[in-house]
């Protein structure tokens, strides 16, 4: 029987039809092979397109309906799970091991840094997860599986630089690892299927917005780190499929659907000594806010309505989802709210719920991803009004190693700072997702997200 064709899915992030230009690498290939844009999904956010890309699937068949969202179980807002089996959907690495065992041939895959890691089915993966201390301490590391190839690729590469792949520091050394990372997995490996995500361009399109003289460097910055890995695919007759999960907007506004719904009396706090934190229990109803897609919870049906007529007079929303709007967008599952908003094109929504900074939680100035009950860009940046916040930083760093408490409280609260955003399906499909492949049978087989998995599955031959 003969063996699989191997191939490589990188995921760069978002890079557009419109950037691809400015990416030597990534057009060399699309040049070779083909390239074109792709149709995404709403929302528009990394953890829903990488379900779909993995199973297929519209939000509303894996249920992965966002970046994070309300557990009506526990009553609790969890962003950033990395459990593989959160996705309802038979994935690609799953299907094509099922297929590859009935057939006899061998399957392998590694999956590098893509969301929904662990417990994945796959043979190696490496993806970032802290240790968490019971002083409360935090300390950055990798998880891997095997645990020693961790220990391999941080021998031969040095410690993964976690303070830039999430954060003020975020920026291009963690791409670039990444990347190398992903060389010596290709090389020394030799997968059948192997993912990487690479997170560059996310970062300061979100700070500055993508219509600045800088995003062409920075387009050229991820393009380098990109061509690290091409390198080894071509060198391990690897073949490539390049793709984005979204293109970022510039945006200008902010909608605050928490602030509105509190102001009305539909959104409960506990105020405590940390500041105020949601109140999901005693809620009739509050927003999950993830860019420019809004999950909102409503405790009694009979208010659904009420709640919409609030929230869609707001200049900044252009759509409340209702049951049967959210069926048309394939997104109508257990997970989603009640009603979800879409903001207008230059507008994203912001988490806080909040009505004067002073009582704004503790966490809310911190990179704490976990406990905030919404996305919050504004963990990109530094708070200007701080008098030289690396210092700051540095400092508290060093008193935590010596054993004192810190809270690392450098993130503003002024939304207004995020200039880019996205979550929408774009107007101009050269703002949107895009694909490049080594494989010229890419650009007929593959027109959306969803239509990745398909296409990897017959081009290994399965």
């Amino acid at each position: 029987m003969a063996a699989l064709r191997p191939l490589l899915w990188l995921n760069v992030v978002g890079l557009t039809p419109r950037l691809l230009e400015h990416a030597p690498n990534l057009s060399r290939l699309g040049l070779r092979g083909s390239s074109k844009p792709l149709g995404g999904i709403v929302p528009a956010v990394t953890c829903s397109a990488q379900a779909t890309a993995l199973t297929g699937l519209a939000p509303s068949g894996h249920g992965i309906v966002a970046n994070g969202w309300f557990h009506r179980d526990t009553g609790e807002v969890r962003f950033w799970l990395q459990s593989n089996a959160l996705i309802q959907g038979e994935t690609v690495y799953a299907e094509a091991r099922r297929r590859a065992e009935a057939r006899g041939v061998p399957f392998t895959c590694a999956k590098l840094f893509w969301w929904f890691n662990q417990g994945a089915p796959v043979d190696w993966s490496v993806t970032p997860k802290p240790w968490y201390g019971a002083d409360g301490s935090k300390v950055f590391g990798i998880h891997g599986d095997p645990p020693e190839l961790c220990e391999e690729l941080e021998a031969a590469l040095g410690p993964f630089p976690f303070h830039t792949f999430w954060g003020p520091m975020a920026g291009l050394p963690s791409s670039e690892w990444i990347a190398k990372a992903a060389a010596h997995v290709l090389r020394s490996k030799r997968p059948s299927l192997t993912l990487v995500y690479l997170p560059h361009l996310d970062y300061d399109l979100q700070r500055f917005g993508p219509d600045t003289p800088e995003t062409h460097r920075l387009v050229r910055e991820v393009d380098a780190a990109a061509g690290e890995v091409l390198k080894a695919a071509d060198e391990t007759g690897t073949e490539v499929v390049a793709f984005s999960e979204y293109g970022l907007l510039p945006v200008s506004r902010i909608e605050y659907p928490n602030r509105i719904l509190r102001e009305a009396g539909f959104l409960r706090v506990r105020a405590g000594p940390f500041g105020e934190v949601l109140d999901t229990f005693r809620s009739h109803a509050f927003a999950v806010c993830d860019h420019q897609v809004a999950h909102v919870y409503v405790r009694e049906k009979d208010q659904v309505e009420r709640v919409a007529n609030l929230l869609e007079s707001r200049a900044g929303v252009a759509r409340v989802l209702d049951e049967r709007a959210k069926v048309a967008i394939g997104l109508e599952h257990p997970r989603a709210g009640d009603l979800v908003l879409q903001a207008m094109p230059d507008a994203w929504f912001a988490y806080p719920y909040w009505l004067d900074d002073k009582q704004a939680p503790d966490f809310a100035r911190t990179v704490d991803i976990h406990r905030k009950p919404g996305y919050d860009p504004c963990e990109l940046l530094f708070d200007p009004k701080l008098l030289a916040p690396k210092l700051r930083v540095a400092r508290k760093v060093l008193g935590k190693k010596l054993g004192f408490r810190a809270l690392m409280d450098v993130v503003p609260l002024d939304p207004t700072l995020v200039r880019g955003s996205h979550g929408l399906l774009p107007i101009d499909p050269q703002e949107g997702p895009v694909m490049a492949s080594s494989l010229a049978s890419a650009a007929d087989a593959i027109d959306t997200l969803a239509d990745l998995k398909q296409h990897a599955l017959a081009q290994m031959g399965l």
